[in-house]
């Protein structure tokens, strides 16, 4: 039997709309409206976003990472500041986030500037980890080429050695928190024949205005 062509393959999207007059006046508050559903939707990993990055001259990247904050100051993700994301946001601090939650046929796309939270801040998370990702953060020169998986288990071994289940795991200073500030926030809902709904919160991007004006995009 001959592979199906990628071309063919294809879904209807016919679960739910969206109007304007559907969603929150706040997009923070539409958002932990759509997250929750997300949630309990029982999506493998509701928290993975896509996050788009480039370097100062354009060069684009992406990867998914986990969302472990969002509120009213923006989308908070934590990393290792030497990775090529981490780099490149301190070259060009902008990104773009997107969220595809494919059980509710749904999307978020948010695209902002970017800051460093406070020491303060990505303390408190680190201190909320599991033991072994504590350990992991400092043993792993992350983007880095690596010779070998061996290299790797002797790194983290040495740092088990040095920090044992129940030992305090200090912050690395080369690790902690991004926020991205969105000013634009937009919610896709899958519709038949690929004619989606799209409501889009937009704001001025130089943080001159906090007031978002909502709006709706062609499919």
């Amino acid at each position: 039997m001959p592979a199906m062509s990628l071309a063919d393959i294809r879904r209807e999207y016919t679960l739910q709309s969206l109007t304007e007059s559907d969603v929150d006046a706040d997009p923070y508050r539409q958002f932990h409206v759509w997250f929750e559903q997300a949630s309990r939707a029982e999506i493998l990993e509701p928290t993975a976003m896509s996050l788009a990055t480039a370097t100062a001259d354009g060069a684009p990247s992406v990867r998914v990472v986990l969302l472990k904050g969002a509120d009213e100051r923006g989308f908070v993700f934590f990393t290792d500041y030497r990775s090529r994301k981490g780099r490149e946001l301190d070259a060009n601090p902008q990104a773009a986030l997107c969220f595809f939650w494919d059980a509710l046929q749904r999307q978020v796309r948010i695209t902002g500037t970017v800051q460093r939270v406070s020491p303060g801040e990505s303390a408190e998370y680190f201190r909320s980890r599991p033991h072994g990702s504590k350990v992991g953060a400092w043993a792993s020169h992350q983007s880095d080429p690596l010779d070998s998986r061996a290299h790797l288990e002797r790194e983290v071994a040495e740092y088990f050695a040095k920090y044992p289940e129940g030992a305090d795991v200090p912050l690395p200073h080369h690790w902690g928190g991004y926020r991205v500030v969105p000013h634009v926030i937009e919610f896709w809902q899958g519709r038949e024949s690929r004619l989606h709904d799209r409501v889009v919160y937009s704001r001025d991007a130089n943080g001159a205005s906090q007031t978002w004006t909502l709006g709706r995009l062609w499919p």
